[in-house]
C-alpha cells in the first residue's frame, strides 16, 4: 500500500478529528449550535444547573476522547508497514459501518436527534468509504 494513500488519509482524518475534539471541549454549545441548530442545542443543554454540568463535563470528555483519536491517526499516519496499514484501516471501515448502524437503530428514536440521523449516517459511510477505496486501489496495486 502506497504510504502517500495512506498518510493522506490518516492526516485527513486526523486533522478532522482533532478540530472537531478541540471544539467539543472549548466550545461544546456552539459546536452543538452548529450541528443541530438553536433549538435541539438548547434542548440537549439540559434543564438544571446539575444536568448542565454533566453534560458539559460529558462533551468536554467526549472532545478529548475524538481529540486523542485524532492524535493518534496523526501517529499511525507515519507507519510504513504495508499489513499494519491494511489491517487499520480495515479496522477504521468496520468502526464507521459500525457508528451507522448504531445511529440506524438507536439515535434515529431519540426525539431531539431524530432529524440529524441521516446526514451522521451519511457522514459514517462516507468516512468507511474512504477506507475502503484505499483498500480497494491497495489490493489493485498488489495484485497488477
Amino acid at each position: 500500500m502506497g504510504l502517500s494513500g495512506f498518510f493522506l488519509i490518516c492526516m485527513l482524518h486526523s486533522v478532522v478529528a482533532l478540530i472537531c475534539g478541540a471544539l467539543m471541549m472549548f466550545y461544546s454549545y456552539e459546536f452543538s449550535v452548529f450541528i443541530h441548530g438553536h433549538d435541539t442545542a438548547r434542548k440537549l443543554q439540559g434543564s438544571t444547573p446539575h444536568d448542565r454540568l454533566l453534560i458539559r463535563t460529558a462533551d468536554s470528555f467526549s472532545g478529548l476522547l475524538l481529540f486523542a483519536v485524532g492524535f493518534l491517526l496523526f501517529m499511525v499516519a507515519f507507519v510504513k508497514d504495508n499489513k499494519f496499514q491494511s489491517f487499520f484501516a480495515k479496522g477504521c471501515v468496520l468502526l464507521h459501518i459500525s457508528m451507522a448502524i448504531w445511529r440506524v437503530y438507536f439515535e434515529k428514536d431519540l426525539q431531539d436527534l431524530a432529524g440529524d440521523w441521516p446526514k451522521q449516517v451519511a457522514g459514517d459511510i462516507t468516512l468507511a468509504l474512504s477506507w475502503a477505496l484505499l483498500l480497494v486501489y491497495s489490493w489493485r496495486e498488489k495484485y497488477d
